[in-house]
Protein backbone atom coordinates (compact mmCIF):
# COMPACT_ATOMS: atom_id res chain seq x y z
CA UNK A 1 0.00 0.00 0.00
CA UNK A 2 2.83 2.40 0.85
CA UNK A 3 4.49 1.90 -2.54
CA UNK A 4 1.18 2.48 -4.31
CA UNK A 5 0.45 5.68 -2.42
CA UNK A 6 3.96 6.97 -3.07
CA UNK A 7 3.53 6.24 -6.79
CA UNK A 8 0.17 8.03 -6.98
CA UNK A 9 1.33 11.00 -4.92
CA UNK A 10 4.55 11.19 -6.90
CA UNK A 11 2.60 11.18 -10.15
CA UNK A 12 0.49 14.13 -9.03
CA UNK A 13 3.54 16.05 -7.79
CA UNK A 14 5.73 15.37 -10.82
CA UNK A 15 2.96 16.30 -13.25
CA UNK A 16 2.05 19.43 -11.31
CA UNK A 17 5.57 20.73 -10.78
CA UNK A 18 6.59 20.21 -14.40
CA UNK A 19 3.35 21.71 -15.74
CA UNK A 20 3.79 24.73 -13.43
CA UNK A 21 7.09 25.40 -15.19
CA UNK A 22 5.30 25.30 -18.53
CA UNK A 23 2.61 27.67 -17.29
CA UNK A 24 5.23 30.25 -16.42
CA UNK A 25 6.26 30.47 -20.07
CA UNK A 26 2.68 30.39 -21.35
CA UNK A 27 2.48 26.78 -22.59
CA UNK A 28 -0.42 24.30 -22.20
CA UNK A 29 -0.20 21.74 -19.39
CA UNK A 30 -0.86 18.61 -21.49
CA UNK A 31 2.66 18.05 -22.90
CA UNK A 32 4.20 18.61 -19.46
CA UNK A 33 1.90 16.11 -17.78
CA UNK A 34 2.95 13.60 -20.44
CA UNK A 35 6.62 14.52 -20.20
CA UNK A 36 6.47 13.85 -16.45
CA UNK A 37 5.24 10.34 -17.22
CA UNK A 38 8.07 9.76 -19.67
CA UNK A 39 10.74 11.11 -17.33
CA UNK A 40 9.57 9.21 -14.25
CA UNK A 41 8.38 6.12 -16.08
CA UNK A 42 9.86 2.63 -16.31
CA UNK A 43 11.53 3.22 -19.68
CA UNK A 44 13.72 6.16 -18.64
CA UNK A 45 16.89 5.94 -16.49
CA UNK A 46 16.60 7.46 -13.03
CA UNK A 47 13.70 7.50 -10.59
CA UNK A 48 10.75 5.35 -11.72
CA UNK A 49 7.67 6.39 -9.78
CA UNK A 50 5.55 3.74 -11.48
CA UNK A 51 6.93 0.47 -12.86
CA UNK A 52 3.73 -0.67 -14.55
CA UNK A 53 1.36 1.82 -16.27
CA UNK A 54 -1.55 -0.50 -15.43
CA UNK A 55 -1.12 0.50 -11.77
CA UNK A 56 -2.72 3.85 -12.64
CA UNK A 57 -5.23 2.44 -15.10
CA UNK A 58 -8.38 3.14 -13.07
CA UNK A 59 -7.29 6.62 -12.02
CA UNK A 60 -6.38 7.43 -15.63
CA UNK A 61 -9.76 6.13 -16.82
CA UNK A 62 -11.47 8.41 -14.31
CA UNK A 63 -9.51 11.34 -15.71
CA UNK A 64 -10.74 10.62 -19.23
CA UNK A 65 -14.32 10.12 -18.03
CA UNK A 66 -14.39 13.37 -16.05
CA UNK A 67 -12.90 15.37 -18.93
CA UNK A 68 -15.59 14.27 -21.33
CA UNK A 69 -18.37 14.38 -18.74
CA UNK A 70 -17.62 18.03 -18.00
CA UNK A 71 -17.51 18.82 -21.71
CA UNK A 72 -20.97 17.24 -22.10
CA UNK A 73 -22.26 19.53 -19.35
CA UNK A 74 -21.03 22.54 -21.30
CA UNK A 75 -22.95 21.75 -24.47
CA UNK A 76 -26.59 21.81 -25.45
CA UNK A 77 -27.95 18.82 -27.36
CA UNK A 78 -29.94 21.04 -29.71
CA UNK A 79 -26.75 22.93 -30.62
CA UNK A 80 -24.95 19.66 -31.26
CA UNK A 81 -27.74 18.30 -33.46
CA UNK A 82 -28.19 21.57 -35.34
CA UNK A 83 -25.36 20.67 -37.70
CA UNK A 84 -27.27 17.65 -38.97
CA UNK A 85 -26.12 16.26 -42.29
CA UNK A 86 -23.46 18.96 -42.68
CA UNK A 87 -21.83 17.91 -39.41
CA UNK A 88 -21.77 14.28 -40.51
CA UNK A 89 -20.32 15.37 -43.84
CA UNK A 90 -17.52 17.35 -42.19
CA UNK A 91 -16.78 14.43 -39.85
CA UNK A 92 -16.63 12.13 -42.86
CA UNK A 93 -14.31 14.60 -44.58
CA UNK A 94 -11.92 14.49 -41.63
CA UNK A 95 -11.96 10.70 -41.69
CA UNK A 96 -11.39 10.60 -45.45
CA UNK A 97 -8.39 12.90 -45.20
CA UNK A 98 -6.74 11.47 -42.09
CA UNK A 99 -7.62 7.77 -42.22
CA UNK A 100 -7.14 7.73 -46.00
CA UNK A 101 -3.80 9.49 -45.67
CA UNK A 102 -2.79 7.09 -42.89
CA UNK A 103 -3.64 4.10 -45.07
CA UNK A 104 -1.53 5.39 -47.95
CA UNK A 105 1.32 6.08 -45.52
CA UNK A 106 1.05 2.57 -44.07
CA UNK A 107 1.19 1.02 -47.52
CA UNK A 108 4.15 3.23 -48.47
CA UNK A 109 6.09 2.05 -45.42
CA UNK A 110 5.91 -1.48 -46.82
CA UNK A 111 5.34 -3.18 -43.46
CA UNK A 112 2.33 -5.12 -44.73
CA UNK A 113 -1.36 -4.60 -45.55
CA UNK A 114 -2.60 -5.54 -42.07
CA UNK A 115 -0.09 -3.16 -40.52
CA UNK A 116 -1.22 -0.41 -42.93
CA UNK A 117 -4.82 -0.81 -41.75
CA UNK A 118 -3.76 -0.45 -38.12
CA UNK A 119 -1.62 2.59 -38.92
CA UNK A 120 -4.54 4.17 -40.81
CA UNK A 121 -6.72 4.05 -37.70
CA UNK A 122 -3.96 5.17 -35.34
CA UNK A 123 -3.08 8.14 -37.56
CA UNK A 124 -6.65 9.05 -38.45
CA UNK A 125 -8.50 9.40 -35.10
CA UNK A 126 -8.21 12.46 -32.83
CA UNK A 127 -7.81 12.18 -29.06
CA UNK A 128 -11.04 13.09 -27.25
CA UNK A 129 -9.08 13.78 -24.07
CA UNK A 130 -6.61 16.18 -25.69
CA UNK A 131 -9.30 17.96 -27.72
CA UNK A 132 -11.44 18.40 -24.61
CA UNK A 133 -8.58 19.61 -22.43
CA UNK A 134 -7.53 22.13 -25.08
CA UNK A 135 -11.03 23.58 -25.47
CA UNK A 136 -11.20 24.06 -21.70
CA UNK A 137 -7.63 25.23 -21.16
CA UNK A 138 -7.65 27.70 -24.05
CA UNK A 139 -11.11 28.98 -23.00
CA UNK A 140 -12.67 28.27 -26.40
CA UNK A 141 -15.79 26.39 -25.33
CA UNK A 142 -18.02 29.31 -26.30
CA UNK A 143 -16.52 29.80 -29.76
CA UNK A 144 -18.83 28.70 -32.59
CA UNK A 145 -16.27 26.35 -34.15
CA UNK A 146 -16.01 24.42 -30.87
CA UNK A 147 -19.42 22.85 -31.57
CA UNK A 148 -18.06 21.68 -34.89
CA UNK A 149 -14.88 20.32 -33.27
CA UNK A 150 -16.97 18.39 -30.78
CA UNK A 151 -19.14 16.98 -33.55
CA UNK A 152 -16.03 15.83 -35.41
CA UNK A 153 -14.73 13.80 -32.45
CA UNK A 154 -18.17 12.22 -31.90
CA UNK A 155 -18.33 11.17 -35.58
CA UNK A 156 -14.75 9.86 -35.32
CA UNK A 157 -15.60 7.82 -32.24
CA UNK A 158 -18.61 6.26 -33.93
CA UNK A 159 -16.39 5.39 -36.88
CA UNK A 160 -13.85 3.91 -34.48
CA UNK A 161 -16.47 1.48 -33.16
CA UNK A 162 -16.99 0.21 -36.71
CA UNK A 163 -13.28 0.24 -37.54
CA UNK A 164 -12.31 -1.77 -34.47
CA UNK A 165 -14.96 -4.33 -35.32
CA UNK A 166 -13.76 -4.55 -38.93
CA UNK A 167 -10.16 -5.00 -37.79
CA UNK A 168 -10.90 -8.04 -35.62
CA UNK A 169 -10.36 -10.52 -38.51
CA UNK A 170 -7.20 -8.62 -39.52
CA UNK A 171 -5.84 -8.88 -35.98
CA UNK A 172 -6.48 -12.60 -35.87
CA UNK A 173 -9.63 -12.53 -33.77
CA UNK A 174 -12.87 -14.26 -34.71
CA UNK A 175 -15.42 -12.31 -36.66
CA UNK A 176 -16.35 -11.08 -40.07
CA UNK A 177 -18.29 -8.39 -41.90
CA UNK A 178 -21.61 -9.46 -40.37
CA UNK A 179 -20.25 -9.28 -36.85
CA UNK A 180 -18.64 -5.91 -37.58
CA UNK A 181 -21.91 -4.43 -38.83
CA UNK A 182 -23.71 -5.91 -35.83
CA UNK A 183 -21.31 -4.30 -33.35
CA UNK A 184 -21.54 -0.97 -35.14
CA UNK A 185 -25.34 -1.12 -35.10
CA UNK A 186 -25.41 -1.86 -31.37
CA UNK A 187 -23.04 1.05 -30.70
CA UNK A 188 -25.12 3.41 -32.83
CA UNK A 189 -28.39 2.37 -31.14
CA UNK A 190 -26.83 2.91 -27.74
CA UNK A 191 -25.72 6.43 -28.68
CA UNK A 192 -29.16 7.22 -30.09
CA UNK A 193 -30.76 5.96 -26.87
CA UNK A 194 -28.57 8.23 -24.76
CA UNK A 195 -29.35 11.13 -27.11
CA UNK A 196 -33.08 10.45 -26.63
CA UNK A 197 -32.63 10.41 -22.86
CA UNK A 198 -30.73 13.71 -23.06
CA UNK A 199 -33.53 15.21 -25.16
CA UNK A 200 -36.61 13.94 -23.32
CA UNK A 201 -35.47 12.31 -20.07
CA UNK A 202 -33.10 14.89 -18.59
CA UNK A 203 -35.72 16.08 -16.09
CA UNK A 204 -36.28 12.57 -14.74
CA UNK A 205 -32.54 11.86 -14.44
CA UNK A 206 -32.09 15.27 -12.84
CA UNK A 207 -34.60 14.36 -10.13
CA UNK A 208 -32.68 11.14 -9.52
CA UNK A 209 -29.41 13.02 -9.09
CA UNK A 210 -30.61 16.28 -7.51
CA UNK A 211 -30.03 16.99 -3.82
CA UNK A 212 -29.33 20.23 -1.94
CA UNK A 213 -26.31 18.58 -0.28
CA UNK A 214 -23.12 19.16 -2.33
CA UNK A 215 -21.44 16.08 -0.87
CA UNK A 216 -24.26 13.76 -1.95
CA UNK A 217 -24.63 15.51 -5.31
CA UNK A 218 -20.94 14.86 -6.03
CA UNK A 219 -21.31 11.18 -5.13
CA UNK A 220 -24.39 10.84 -7.32
CA UNK A 221 -23.20 12.60 -10.48
CA UNK A 222 -19.83 10.85 -10.29
CA UNK A 223 -21.57 7.50 -9.99
CA UNK A 224 -23.84 8.34 -12.92
CA UNK A 225 -20.94 9.42 -15.17
CA UNK A 226 -18.80 6.37 -14.40
CA UNK A 227 -21.75 3.97 -14.69
CA UNK A 228 -22.83 5.30 -18.10
CA UNK A 229 -19.20 5.25 -19.30
CA UNK A 230 -18.89 1.60 -18.25
CA UNK A 231 -22.14 0.61 -19.97
CA UNK A 232 -20.99 2.44 -23.11
CA UNK A 233 -17.77 0.43 -23.12
CA UNK A 234 -19.79 -2.78 -22.92
CA UNK A 235 -21.86 -1.72 -25.93
CA UNK A 236 -18.83 -1.00 -28.10
CA UNK A 237 -18.76 2.77 -27.62
CA UNK A 238 -15.72 4.26 -25.90
CA UNK A 239 -16.06 5.14 -22.23
CA UNK A 240 -15.06 8.69 -23.15
CA UNK A 241 -18.05 9.26 -25.43
CA UNK A 242 -20.33 7.48 -22.92
CA UNK A 243 -19.19 9.98 -20.28
CA UNK A 244 -19.77 12.84 -22.71
CA UNK A 245 -23.34 11.65 -23.31
CA UNK A 246 -23.86 11.36 -19.53
CA UNK A 247 -22.84 15.02 -19.29
CA UNK A 248 -25.27 15.93 -22.07
CA UNK A 249 -28.08 14.20 -20.16
CA UNK A 250 -27.39 16.16 -16.97
CA UNK A 251 -26.82 19.41 -18.89
CA UNK A 252 -30.60 19.71 -19.18
CA UNK A 253 -31.21 19.18 -15.46
CA UNK A 254 -31.83 21.92 -12.87
CA UNK A 255 -28.60 21.02 -11.03
CA UNK A 256 -26.34 21.28 -14.09
CA UNK A 257 -24.69 24.53 -12.95
CA UNK A 258 -23.86 23.14 -9.51
CA UNK A 259 -22.44 19.96 -11.03
CA UNK A 260 -20.22 22.03 -13.34
CA UNK A 261 -18.68 23.74 -10.33
CA UNK A 262 -18.29 20.59 -8.26
CA UNK A 263 -16.69 18.52 -11.03
CA UNK A 264 -13.94 21.02 -11.88
CA UNK A 265 -11.34 20.06 -9.21
CA UNK A 266 -11.99 16.35 -9.81
CA UNK A 267 -11.60 16.82 -13.57
CA UNK A 268 -8.35 18.75 -13.30
CA UNK A 269 -6.72 16.36 -10.83
CA UNK A 270 -7.58 13.09 -12.55
CA UNK A 271 -6.93 14.50 -16.05
CA UNK A 272 -3.36 15.13 -14.96
CA UNK A 273 -3.05 11.45 -13.98
CA UNK A 274 -4.51 10.40 -17.34
CA UNK A 275 -1.82 12.25 -19.30
CA UNK A 276 0.90 11.19 -16.85
CA UNK A 277 -0.13 7.53 -17.31
CA UNK A 278 -0.08 8.11 -21.06
CA UNK A 279 3.55 9.22 -20.80
CA UNK A 280 4.44 6.06 -18.84
CA UNK A 281 3.75 3.96 -21.93
CA UNK A 282 6.36 5.78 -24.03
CA UNK A 283 9.77 4.14 -24.40
CA UNK A 284 12.28 6.73 -25.74
CA UNK A 285 14.67 3.90 -26.60
CA UNK A 286 12.40 2.73 -29.42
CA UNK A 287 12.54 6.06 -31.23
CA UNK A 288 15.54 5.36 -33.45
CA UNK A 289 14.07 2.57 -35.59
CA UNK A 290 10.89 4.48 -36.46
CA UNK A 291 11.97 8.14 -36.26
CA UNK A 292 11.91 8.75 -40.03
CA UNK A 293 8.48 7.15 -40.47
CA UNK A 294 7.12 9.15 -37.53
CA UNK A 295 8.46 12.41 -38.97
CA UNK A 296 6.68 11.76 -42.27
CA UNK A 297 3.47 10.78 -40.43
CA UNK A 298 3.52 13.94 -38.29
CA UNK A 299 4.07 16.23 -41.28
CA UNK A 300 1.33 14.43 -43.20
CA UNK A 301 -1.11 14.78 -40.28
CA UNK A 302 -0.43 18.50 -39.91
CA UNK A 303 -0.99 19.03 -43.64
CA UNK A 304 -4.18 16.93 -43.83
CA UNK A 305 -5.66 18.30 -40.61
CA UNK A 306 -5.04 21.87 -41.70
CA UNK A 307 -6.58 21.21 -45.11
CA UNK A 308 -9.64 19.57 -43.54
CA UNK A 309 -9.94 22.46 -41.07
CA UNK A 310 -9.90 24.98 -43.90
CA UNK A 311 -12.61 23.11 -45.84
CA UNK A 312 -14.73 22.72 -42.70
CA UNK A 313 -14.40 26.44 -41.94
CA UNK A 314 -15.34 27.36 -45.49
CA UNK A 315 -18.47 25.17 -45.33
CA UNK A 316 -19.50 26.86 -42.06
CA UNK A 317 -18.60 30.40 -43.11
CA UNK A 318 -15.84 30.76 -40.50
CA UNK A 319 -12.70 32.89 -40.74
CA UNK A 320 -9.03 31.92 -40.82
CA UNK A 321 -8.65 31.87 -37.05
CA UNK A 322 -11.54 29.44 -36.74
CA UNK A 323 -10.03 27.30 -39.51
CA UNK A 324 -6.71 27.18 -37.65
CA UNK A 325 -8.51 26.39 -34.38
CA UNK A 326 -10.33 23.46 -36.00
CA UNK A 327 -7.25 22.06 -37.70
CA UNK A 328 -4.85 22.33 -34.77
CA UNK A 329 -7.26 21.47 -31.95
CA UNK A 330 -8.15 18.15 -33.57
CA UNK A 331 -4.51 17.37 -34.37
CA UNK A 332 -3.71 15.61 -31.07
CA UNK A 333 -3.64 11.81 -31.13
CA UNK A 334 -3.89 9.75 -27.97
CA UNK A 335 -5.94 7.06 -26.30
CA UNK A 336 -7.65 5.71 -29.43
CA UNK A 337 -4.36 5.37 -31.30
CA UNK A 338 -2.80 3.53 -28.37
CA UNK A 339 -5.80 1.17 -28.20
CA UNK A 340 -5.14 0.20 -31.81
CA UNK A 341 -1.42 -0.21 -31.15
CA UNK A 342 -2.18 -2.46 -28.18
CA UNK A 343 -4.54 -4.60 -30.23
CA UNK A 344 -1.89 -4.84 -32.95
CA UNK A 345 0.65 -6.35 -30.53
CA UNK A 346 -0.19 -9.85 -31.77
CA UNK A 347 2.03 -12.52 -33.33
CA UNK A 348 2.48 -12.07 -37.05
CA UNK A 349 2.31 -8.26 -37.22
CA UNK A 350 5.39 -6.09 -37.60
CA UNK A 351 6.78 -5.26 -34.12
CA UNK A 352 7.61 -1.74 -35.25
CA UNK A 353 3.92 -0.74 -35.09
CA UNK A 354 3.98 -0.28 -31.31
CA UNK A 355 7.00 2.06 -31.17
CA UNK A 356 5.79 3.91 -34.29
CA UNK A 357 2.35 4.66 -32.83
CA UNK A 358 3.75 5.53 -29.39
CA UNK A 359 6.30 8.04 -30.74
CA UNK A 360 3.82 9.47 -33.27
CA UNK A 361 1.23 10.00 -30.55
CA UNK A 362 3.77 11.57 -28.21
CA UNK A 363 5.02 14.04 -30.83
CA UNK A 364 1.50 15.13 -31.84
CA UNK A 365 0.24 15.19 -28.26
CA UNK A 366 3.00 17.72 -27.54
CA UNK A 367 3.02 19.58 -30.86
CA UNK A 368 -0.79 19.74 -31.26
CA UNK A 369 -1.46 21.76 -28.09
CA UNK A 370 1.47 24.08 -28.84
CA UNK A 371 0.11 24.80 -32.34
CA UNK A 372 -3.47 25.14 -31.05
CA UNK A 373 -2.38 27.66 -28.42
CA UNK A 374 -0.83 29.77 -31.19
CA UNK A 375 -3.51 29.27 -33.82
CA UNK A 376 -4.32 32.99 -33.98
CA UNK A 377 -0.70 33.78 -34.85
CA UNK A 378 -0.54 30.96 -37.39
CA UNK A 379 -3.90 31.75 -39.03
CA UNK A 380 -2.47 34.40 -41.42
CA UNK A 381 -0.48 31.61 -43.08
CA UNK A 382 -3.81 30.33 -44.49
CA UNK A 383 -4.60 32.19 -47.73
CA UNK A 384 -7.90 34.08 -47.38
CA UNK A 385 -8.94 32.95 -50.83
CA UNK A 386 -9.24 29.35 -49.60
CA UNK A 387 -12.15 30.37 -47.35
CA UNK A 388 -14.14 32.19 -49.96
CA UNK A 389 -15.15 35.84 -50.07
CA UNK A 390 -17.13 37.05 -47.06
CA UNK A 391 -16.65 33.85 -45.13
CA UNK A 392 -13.05 34.75 -44.48
CA UNK A 393 -14.16 37.77 -42.48
CA UNK A 394 -16.82 36.08 -40.36
CA UNK A 395 -16.31 34.91 -36.81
Amino acid sequence: MGDTLIAIGGAFLAAGILARTGRRIGLPTIPFFMAAGVIFGPHTPGIALVDDPHDLEILAALGLILLLFHLGLEFNLDDLLAGGARLLGIGALYLLFNVGGGLLLGLALGWGTSEALVIAGAVGISSSAIVTKLLVELKRLTRPESRLILGIIVVEDLFLALYLALLQPVLGEAGGAGQAVGKFTVALLFLLTLAAVARWGATFVGRLIATPDDELLTVLFLGFAVFVAGVAEEFGVSAAIGAFMAGLVLAGSPVAHRIEQLVLPLRDAFAAVFFFAFGLTIDPGDAGSVAAAVLVAVLLSILLNTAAGVIAARLQGFNRIAAANIGFTTLGRGEFSLILATLAATPGLDPRIGPFVALYVLVLAILGPLLAARSSALAPLIPEGLLGGSGAEMQ
